[in-house]
């Protein structure tokens, strides 16, 4: 039986996703319920709009309860003190040039569970975060996208605090 992937997670991730299992149990189920028995009272259930819909949002959230679970199952929390600031690894801020906009940008290099382009948190799977891993200060990396190829400048290497 092939091992399960371990899904990395810094400490803030895992304490989001917590959260969220939280309250998803203890408020989400209750609210839903609560939805379901009205709808419930209201008689014919064949032709209830809102008993199909609380019904729709109670797998919903059974559903997110799973997966995270799943997540936190197999979560590997990256302490972000024990990053080696020598080398980009998971956990870490990283400055880079990028050759192509002429522009500095900064990364964090997270799980793919936390990975949120909008926020310049990357996965470490995703392209551009699999050829920063293990790459040093001052090493150039060159990314093959569909675009073509990127090229990166790796200037620091921080803790992500």
């Amino acid at each position: 039986m092939e091992e399960a992937k371990k899904n990395l997670l810094t400490y803030a991730g895992l304490r989001k996703l917590e959260d969220e299992l939280h309250d998803l149990k203890v408020v989400k189920r209750k609210e839903v319920a609560g939805k379901i028995k009205e709808a419930r009272e209201q008689g014919d259930l064949s032709e209830n709009a809102e008993y199909d819909a609380a019904k729709d949002e109670q797998r919903d959230i059974e559903a997110r309860i799973e997966e995270i679970e799943k997540i936190l199952k197999n979560a590997e929390v990256v302490v972000e003190d024990e990053v080696d600031l020598d080398r980009i690894s998971v956990g870490c801020k990283v400055k880079v040039h990028d050759y192509e906009f002429e522009e500095d940008m900064e990364l964090k290099i997270v799980g793919s569970t936390e990975a949120n382009s909008l926020e310049g948190k990357i996965s470490n799977e995703s392209p551009v975060g699999k050829a920063l891993i293990g790459a040093h200060t001052n090493d150039i990396v060159e990314v093959e996208m569909p675009s073509g190829i990127m090229k990166y400048k790796v200037l620091e290497i921080q803790r992500n605090v």
